[in-house]
């Protein structure tokens, strides 16, 4: 039987995105065809059409189950009032998941998704405490723009640094605002 959600149905799924990301570094998006995607995953073109409509059907859902994974991690650390060291805890989680995910992160920054706009992983504390209310936009951007930067140059140095020494590089870049 199908089910939408059963076991088998799921590793087929991950198969295919596993494999969907191994040409994804080699190649663009429009380069990638669901024929080789089905060669190299083992499977025939109707189990990949039951999944996905096209190539950029399969990246548009790898990118929502990345930014919903993201989201559901933060839901449960969201607190009203938040302490420096909550602040830092949450980063060191965040690059906890960004080591443990590298080949989906690298896959949504090549796809260009580095706003964060739907990610609320940088919502989970209110800028106002460590930024000043003038101009607030902008230092957010700043923050933004550095921290996306921080994340690329570690996934291209294949995570080498933990979690806690991106922390403590976050800390540094912050310390003066932060303490």
């Amino acid at each position: 039987m199908n089910v939408k959600n059963n076991k088998r149905r799921r590793d087929t799924v991950r198969k295919i995105e596993t494999v969907f990301m191994d040409f994804f570094r080699t190649q663009e998006i429009s380069q990638i065809k669901v024929t080789a995607i089905c060669q190299k995953a083992g499977i025939n073109r109707g189990t990949f059409y039951a999944n996905f409509v096209d190539v950029y059907d399969l990246a548009d859902k790898l990118h929502k189950r990345l930014r919903d994974e993201v989201n559901s991690m933060f839901e449960s650390n969201v607190k009203t009032q938040f302490t420096n060291a909550d602040f830092l805890n949450a980063f060191q989680h965040i690059f906890e998941h960004i080591k443990e995910n590298q080949e989906l992160y690298y896959f949504y920054f090549k796809l260009g998704h580095d706003d964060y706009e739907d990610l609320k992983l940088l919502d989970i504390y209110e800028f106002k405490h460590i930024f000043p209310q003038q101009h607030l936009d902008y230092h957010i951007s700043f923050f933004k723009g550095g921290f996306n930067n921080i994340i690329k140059k570690w996934l291209d140095n294949g995570c080498k640094e933990t979690p806690i020494e991106m922390q403590d590089i976050l800390l540094f870049e912050y310390q003066n605002r932060l303490l």
